[in-house]
């Protein structure tokens, strides 16, 4: 699935009190997207007698790959938890991260999960202050993760073809771009929250004199102030604090790397390493994809990607099935009961 959104910080109260709608419409076309472009690929790749090639000794691999989904889902609940200091139970953690994943997958990635976050975090008693926090902190430390997969894939990418030829120039330029990108966000973001929180104020100062944003200047200095305060006391933790939270978000993104890697591998064998490097980048290139959930566009990326590498050309739509299936089909089932639960819960 496309990196989840939660890479959008909380903007006011009213996004933490009022339960947040998420539209019928866009988990229709979320899973009618992902539905249409994986009948596509079978279409495309299937050929007669497919499934007599599968090896039933390898089958296993596919309760691995179940492994390694409930491993992220674990560790996103833990991460959760470290951040809350322990205001978030273990169950509310559950609640949160599959809420969280759910509205991810279903809203365009300009919406993403972080209201439904926010809102998940105060009916389970953590305050609009502490949730704040919770999310800053986390698109910071996605971002150190991409400060250090972005070095790694340029390093290996001289001594392997990490970028598949048959992306051409323009799917070359796009993933420098996307490169870029991630780096200087993370920089900045670096720099703004743990250096210098002062200089995120006084940015928003300087961009909010422009005329075309000179009305809503008020509500942007208030935002700023509580900003540098939040980021003062992200600041403060100690060092034991920051390891433990980087780890837990260095396992969440290995899971999420290893599981197509471990799906093509339980219907045949293929290069392992290039199989790594690729869903690497290929993870990274998810951000590109604006769709709901990145249906449509997710499945695509596989097939660039990940699809070269798999030998038997009609495994390519089982892969890319079963890999959605693990990764988006059962997150958004999942995800939808633990949402649910707050509609039924008495506030807290």
């Amino acid at each position: 699935m496309t990196l989840p959104s939660h890479n959008q910080a909380p903007s006011s109260a009213s996004q933490a009190t009022t339960r947040p709608h998420i539209s019928w419409q866009y988990i229709v076309a979320s899973l009618a997207l992902s539905v249409v472009a994986m009948f596509i690929v079978i279409a495309m790749t299937y050929t007669p007698g497919t499934l007599e090639h599968l090896k039933p000794k390898r089958f296993p691999g596919l309760f691995l790959a179940l492994g390694v989904s409930a491993l992220r889902i674990y560790l996103g609940a833990a991460r959760l938890k470290l951040f809350s200091d322990g205001q978030l139970t273990w169950p509310g953690a559950f609640r949160l991260i599959l809420s969280w994943d759910f509205a991810s997958a279903v809203t365009p990635s300009t919406i993403g999960g972080a209201p439904v976050a926010t809102y998940a975090m105060t009916r389970e008693g953590v305050s609009l202050g502490k949730s704040t926090i919770v999310m800053m902190f986390g698109v910071l430390l996605d971002h150190l993760w991409y400060s250090l997969a972005v070095p790694l894939l340029l390093i290996t990418g001289l001594y392997f073809e990490v970028i598949p030829e048959q992306a051409g120039v323009v799917g070359g330029v796009t993933m420098m771009l996307i490169y870029i990108a991630l780096i200087g966000y993370g920089g900045l973001l670096t720099y703004g929250l743990l250096v210098n929180p002062s200089s995120l104020k006084s940015m928003v100062k300087q961009i909010f004199r422009l005329p075309l944003l000179r009305r809503v200047k008020e509500k942007a200095l208030v935002e700023a102030e509580n900003l540098e305060a939040h980021s003062n006391q992200i600041r403060s933790k100690p060092p034991i604090y920051f390891a433990k939270a980087f780890g837990l978000t260095l396992g969440m993104w290995l899971c999420r790397i290893a599981l197509p890697v471990i799906v093509i591998l339980s219907l045949l064998p293929a290069n392992e390493v290039m199989l790594v490097l690729r869903s690497l980048a290929m993870h990274l290139s998810f951000v590109a994809v604006p769709t709901p959930g990145g249906s449509g566009g997710v499945e695509g990326l596989f097939v660039l990607f990940l699809g070269p590498l798999i030998d038997r050309a009609a495994f390519i739509g089982l892969a890319v099935f079963l890999w959605r299936m693990i990764s988006y089909y059962i997150s958004i089932g999942m995800g939808m009961f633990a949402f649910s639960w707050y509609a039924r819960a008495r506030k807290v």
